[in-house]
């Protein structure tokens, strides 16, 4: 088998690739750039799921791996460091705006200046809010829509095919490393390389696990979200989101603290397949037909665990009891929630449900702490709103967010073995596109040099 040496290969061809490579190839005209990727390539990435169906993948899912990853979901870019990760506490928060601003550009740059950026920061509901213990997380956006984000990244495919070498459908099986620097062995033959990148994302975090530990890297903790997701009247929030598409609140208490996470005015609920289990996920307007008269979100509480496989088991453990082996999700009415009793039926229900979810008691379902939150939560945002909550809200039990564990790397995302680099959210420190796109480009611009 031949053997083909670069002087970077990066596996994984996720949003944090992609921005890597094309900031290499702009900064480094010399270099040898070989991606490698488990999936596909964009134009191959088809799946029932993006229909609204069933998964239609033989083995891996082409709707979360391949080239794009999950950039070509809603292509939902929020340039801040309110949330979204800490890669601001590990460069600097000046520095990661201006890369955020860098990622916005390359957008436009390939198509997306036709959708419009907008920013969801308001002085005056940020005040009133601070007065109940609200906290307003804001932030500049550019929500680019599947069909628009698979555009871009389509048109960012062809440019960097011009100079990058790409093995897709192609696992990586071990990697080793020597003084020349890294053999790998994989499914389509043995490559070498001078630099390693592994920017894998979320759905590679079992493979990279495997691969740290025969290398001599450790995890450390883990963080895991989860929270109820909650479907209300259309308007209820009206006084708080006239001004803004969206706005994402978060409450700080002694023992948690709670952010809402995907928020959706007009929009439905969808089920959401990861690892095994299936949880309430919110679709924007924008990718419907036929828009909902509701909002939804979840309100999120992080936690943290010693270990990753400690948290997956944990969500496993409370969603798959929820699912009961098949794709069941629980709703509950408010009023009921509050008053301990179960929902019988959502018939004659003022906001109708969009998602067909089975009627039970979420609050007997769903871990103490998740049912906590978000009644301080939504005690807060009454006193914020000067109105009480319908008690025909709907909540819908139980939606999550999976990090990977953190591996140690210095402030160039430079692991504990010399050359061997981390990037996006296999790094620890993003969790959106943003972030992702601009440690991609931060990192470029190092190995440029």
């Amino acid at each position: 088998m031949q053997s083909n040496h670069h002087d970077i290969t990066i596996i994984g061809a996720g949003v944090s690739s992609v921005f890597l490579a094309y900031t290499l190839m702009k900064h480094n005209e010399y270099a040898s750039i070989h991606m490698i990727d488990l999936g596909k390539k964009l134009s191959e990435r088809t799946c029932g799921l993006d229909e609204g169906g069933e998964c239609t993948c033989e083995g891996l899912c082409s709707k979360y791996i391949g080239f794009a990853g999950l950039g070509k979901s809603e292509g939902k870019f929020n340039y801040t460091n309110d949330f979204g990760g800490e890669l601001g506490r590990k460069i600097g928060q000046q520095t990661t705006l201006e890369l955020m601003i860098e990622v916005d550009r390359i957008l436009c740059e390939f198509g997306g200046d036709i959708i419009p950026s907008y920013s969801t920061r308001n002085e005056t509901l940020s005040s009133r809010a601070a007065e109940v213990d609200v906290k307003v997380l804001s932030t500049k956006v550019r929500h680019l829509g599947t069909r628009l984000a698979s555009d871009i990244f389509h048109k960012m495919y062809e440019v960097l095919k011009n100079r990058v070498t790409f093995s897709f459908e192609t696992r990586v099986e071990t990697i080793s490393k020597d003084e020349a620097g890294f053999h790998l062995k994989s499914t389509k033959g043995e490559f070498t390389t001078e630099k390693l990148v592994i920017g894998t994302g979320m759905s590679g975090s079992k493979w990279l696990k495997e691969q740290a530990g025969s290398l001599g890297l450790y995890p450390g903790k883990t963080r895991l979200d989860m929270g109820i997701r909650v479907e209300m009247k259309g308007d209820q929030l009206q006084s708080i989101l006239q001004d803004t598409f969206e706005t994402k609140l978060k409450i700080e208490r002694d023992s948690f603290s709670a952010t809402t996470y995907c928020m959706n005015p007009r929009g439905r609920i969808i089920r959401k397949h990861q690892h095994g289990v299936v949880m309430p996920d919110g679709q924007n307007a924008r990718e419907e037909d036929t828009p909902s008269a509701n909002l939804n979100f979840s309100l999120f509480v992080p936690r943290y665990f010693q270990s990753h496989d400690e948290a997956m088991d944990y969500a496993v453990d409370i969603i798959g009891g929820i699912n009961q082996g098949r794709e069941r999700i629980v709703v509950q009415r408010l009023e009921d929630f509050k008053l301990h009793r179960n929902t019988e039926t959502l018939e004659g229900n003022l906001v109708g449900p969009s998602l067909n979810a089975e009627c039970g008691n979420v609050r007997e379902e769903v871990p103490e702490l998740y049912g906590m939150a978000l009644e301080e939560f939504l005690a807060s945002v009454e006193r914020l709103i000067g109105d009480s909550m319908h008690p025909d809200t709907l909540l819908y039990g139980l939606d999550a967010k999976f990090y990977e564990p953190k591996l140690e790397t210095d402030r160039y995302f430079e692991t504990n073995v010399s050359n061997l680099y981390l990037t996006g959210d296999c790094s620890g420190e993003t969790h959106s596109l943003s972030q992702a796109a601009a440690s991609g480009i931060y990192l470029g611009k190092h190995l440029a040099r």
